[in-house]
C-alpha cells in the first residue's frame, strides 16, 4: 500500500495495491499495521457510515469537538468524489486551507482525516462511499461549514447547480464558526493526537 501524506497535517492518502486475474481484482483497503505506522496508533473503529450520491451532491464541511472528534477513513466503493479535508483547527499553520484528493472505485485509494480536520465531498457521479470513523456519531459535538465559503475557496468541479442538504445549506462560514467559537484548535489538537500516541 502507498501512503501519501497531504501537506495539511492528518491528512493522508493510502492506495492499496490491486491484484488481478481473469476473476477480477483484489486489494487490501485497510490495514491496520500500515495505517498505525502513519499515523502514530491504532485506528479504533467504532462506527462504518456509508453514503450514496447523485452527481453535484456536495456533504460537508462536517467537523467535531476535540477531544474526542472524529477520525475518518473514507473510501469510495463505486463511483468517483472529490474528497475534501479543510484544515479548521484555529492556530495551525494550515488553517482555513483545503486539498482534495479524487478518489474512485478504479483506483481504490482512501482519505484519512485526523481528529479536528473538516470532511466534504462532491459526487462527481453516482457514487457510494464509506467512512471508517473512529468514534460514533455525537449530534451535540457535530458542527458543519459552509462549502461554499468564499474564504475557503474549494475548487469544485463544475457539475451544474449543487445539491446540498438544508443542513449544510444553513452552515456558517469559517469566520462566523470561529467567532462562536466552534472551531477546534490546534493546540488541542496535538495534545489529543500525543494522548492517542501514548496509549
Amino acid at each position: 500500500m502507498h501512503v501519501e501524506p497531504l501537506d495539511i497535517e492528518g491528512a493522508i492518502e493510502f492506495t492499496p495495491r490491486q491484484f488481478g486475474d481473469e476473476r477480477g481484482k483484489f486489494s487490501e483497503q485497510f490495514k491496520q499495521s500500515v495505517v498505525h505506522e502513519a499515523i502514530g496508533h491504532d485506528f479504533t473503529l467504532a462506527q462504518v457510515n456509508q453514503s450514496n450520491s447523485t452527481p453535484g451532491v456536495i456533504r460537508g464541511i462536517h467537523f467535531a469537538d476535540v477531544p474526542p472528534s472524529q477520525a475518518k477513513y473514507v473510501t469510495c466503493v463505486s463511483g468517483a468524489i472529490l474528497d475534501v479535508v479543510v484544515d479548521v483547527r484555529v492556530g495551525s499553520p494550515t488553517f482555513g486551507q483545503w486539498r482534495g484528493v479524487r478518489l474512485d472505485s478504479e483506483i481504490r485509494n482512501s482519505l484519512y482525516l485526523a481528529e479536528g480536520l473538516g470532511h466534504a465531498f462532491m459526487a462527481l457521479e453516482p457514487s457510494t462511499v464509506t467512512y471508517l470513523c473512529s468514534e460514533a456519531y455525537n449530534p451535540a459535538r457535530e458542527h458543519e461549514i459552509h462549502p461554499l465559503d468564499p474564504a475557503i475557496g474549494i475548487q469544485w468541479p463544475d457539475l451544474g447547480q449543487v445539491n446540498l442538504s438544508p443542513k449544510d445549506a444553513a452552515a456558517p462560514t469559517l469566520a462566523d464558526a470561529a467567532a462562536a467559537g466552534l472551531l477546534p484548535t490546534y493546540e488541542a489538537c496535538v495534545v489529543f493526537q500525543a494522548e492517542l500516541n501514548s496509549r
